[in-house]
């Protein structure tokens, strides 16, 4: 495992890109195992596809680009559900985010 430097993290892509990836498919899997496979995808194609993890004052988190729901178009969801599952999709990412990088909460 990579050791976690917080200051190298400002160029994650260039210094954590495999731990980033194992990350959001870590979350990508568990989700898709939970919620429906279709509206996972959907989230993750249209929706996380240009979200960026960062982290700041110890925490992991992830910025959306704006607004997200209005990118979704592959699947009809309400925006209640849509918001549920995407919420909950982003703290998966970010407990992966924890677990990859093995900080601890």
């Amino acid at each position: 495992m990579t050791e976690f430097d917080p200051e190298k993290f400002e160029d994650k892509y260039a210094n954590y890109f495999p731990e980033l990836q194992k990350a959001y498919k870590n979350a990508f899997e568990r989700m898709n195992d939970t919620y429906d496979s279709e509206l996972v995808h959907a989230i993750d194609q249209q929706i996380l596809n240009e979200s960026e993890p960062f982290y700041e004052d110890g925490e992991f988190s992830v910025a959306l680009p704006d607004e997200p729901t209005e990118r979704l178009s592959a699947v009809i969801v309400d925006d209640e559900k849509l918001d549920a599952v995407l919420s909950e999709y982003i703290d998966e990412i970010e407990r992966e985010l924890r677990r990859v990088f093995d900080i601890d909460d």
